[in-house]
């Protein structure tokens, strides 16, 4: 409980409200979580590749796949997004639904949402699900795209987090945020590995954007 100053102390004693809000600290659990977020992503990013001019002239592709082929990194990955999402929700507010976004967010979606005991909802390009779907529309740079979500994936009032490999334009994963709330889902952020900030993709979301990784400032870069 806080200390009232209505008892009006002496001048010599500190009001214990206003010297704890001028030295804020973090508990020893934040610090120590802290602490290993921080030696998880300098593993991570140490794991990354990147390829120039792939798939096309001018392009820097970022390859995070060398993670999932070391049972190690990935535990890590996961083991650091979890972090995440345990830091900045509620017990009562963590998501009941993780939706990974085609094609890479189904890599590392379903063991994200097993380690938060959140089911797992696939957004896919259209044509891939069977039954009942919603869909939305989203520019690419060369075109548009479409996708899908199955109708009954998500019950109304469901919290929700987006994930997928990386932000770029943020056209899909803004198709992915009206899809889920088109559902009656509660949308409470998107995570990303990595971000492309130079095309501003996280202007276009709705919802809180964290990426994990630091991102790529290049211009020569993949858009998604």
């Amino acid at each position: 409980m806080k200390q009232s100053t209505s008892s009006h102390p002496s001048p010599n004693t500190p009001d214990a409200t206003t010297h704890a809000a001028q030295t804020p600290k973090l508990t020893p659990t934040a610090s120590t979580s802290a602490t290993e977020l921080s030696g998880l992503k300098i593993r991570l990013h140490d794991a990354l590749r990147q390829f120039p001019d792939f798939p096309s002239p001018g392009i820097l592709f970022e390859d995070i796949l060398p993670i999932f082929a070391d049972p190690n990194l990935h535990e890590a990955l996961i083991r650091a997004l979890d972090l995440h999402v345990s830091s900045s929700y509620a017990a009562g507010e963590k998501p009941d639904v993780v939706v990974g976004l085609e094609a890479r967010g189904l890599l590392f979606g379903p063991s994200l949402a097993l380690r938060l005991g959140a089911g797992f909802v696939p957004v896919r390009k259209h044509g891939k699900l069977p039954g009942p779907t919603e869909t939305a529309r989203f520019e690419k740079e060369y075109g548009e795209d479409f996708f899908q979500i199955q109708k009954d994936s998500i019950k109304q009032g469901q919290r929700v987090i987006i994930v997928d490999d990386i932000i770029a334009t943020g056209g899909s994963a803004a198709a992915a945020g009206s899809l889920v709330e088109r559902l009656g889902g509660t949308l409470l952020g998107y995570i990303f590995i990595l971000e492309l900030d130079f095309l501003k993709g996280r202007e276009k979301l709705q919802a809180p954007v964290y990426t994990l990784l630091s991102s790529q400032e290049q211009s020569s870069s993949k858009p998604t």
